[in-house]
């Protein structure tokens, strides 16, 4: 599929998000490595480094399993970004199953992580353990620790595209200010540059990495290489009657 989306005219970009990671296969690897369009961008929820609350959690796999499949990855698409999802305070999560995940969490190196607390949802297995359910407190303290951790990988990440040339895809006017635009790099960073009159959203450009903080890139514009393929919207006011 990803090959065959690949190869149809007039898609630029083709991202390939949330699988489970039990079926990232190399071929799938293969796939993303070898087709044009898709993005070295890969979001595989990892949701606990723990293989107690893995398992239940019912995710069928290891943090192990876990780590080997991003390195597969990593070794077979060149410059590939890494995402993921984390959960604290899963019923019956201990100070041990947290300190794991911390460690696959480091090990795993991040470009970033979508971290939640654990909520009940009615209808879940999950809901049912409430005898085990862990205090709030306790899974604030969880959540803002793992934040940082997470924190300092997405910063190491993007202080190595400082420099970089960088392919993006202008999205609109950025919030950083209103000088700037919002793009986004094929690693699915969001980058912000200043604006320009040619700078349309839809537009393709290569960018010039300026600075990195954790959560976004700054940029200078090199070039526009393609302009927006639809046409500029000019809003048409009705004639009034005197």
């Amino acid at each position: 599929m990803l090959r065959s989306v690949g190869s149809i005219e007039g898609i630029e970009r083709v991202r390939f998000i949330s699988p489970h990671p039990k079926d990232l296969t190399l071929e799938i690897v293969a796939a993303m490595s070898e087709t044009k369009s898709v993005c070295e961008h890969l979001h595989l929820p990892l949701q606990s480094g723990s293989d107690s609350i893995l398992s239940a959690m019912h995710r069928g796999y290891t943090s192990e399993r876990f780590l080997r499949k991003v390195q597969q990855a990593r070794s077979g698409i060149e410059d590939l970004s890494v995402t993921t999802d984390l959960i604290v305070g899963f019923p019956g999560e201990t100070e041990k199953d947290f300190e794991d995940t911390l460690e696959v969490a480091a090990e795993a190196q991040f470009d970033a992580a979508y971290t939640y607390i654990f909520s009940s949802r009615p209808g879940t297995k999950a809901a049912e353990m409430d005898s085990k359910f862990i205090d709030h407190d306790v899974a604030v303290r969880r959540y803002e620790t793992l934040r940082d951790v997470v924190k300092r990988s997405s910063l190491l990440k993007h202080k190595e595209r400082v420099g970089r040339i960088e392919e993006v895809l202008v999205e609109g006017r950025s919030k950083k200010g209103t000088d700037l635009i919002k793009a986004r790099t094929r690693q699915n960073k969001i980058l912000h540059l200043k604006s320009h009159d040619s700078l349309r959203i839809g537009a393709y450009a290569l960018v010039e990495v300026t600075d990195a903080p954790s959560h976004y890139l700054l940029g200078e514009l090199v070039e526009i290489v393609a302009a927006p393929k639809h046409r500029k919207r000019i809003p048409v006011m009705a004639e009034q009657s005197a």
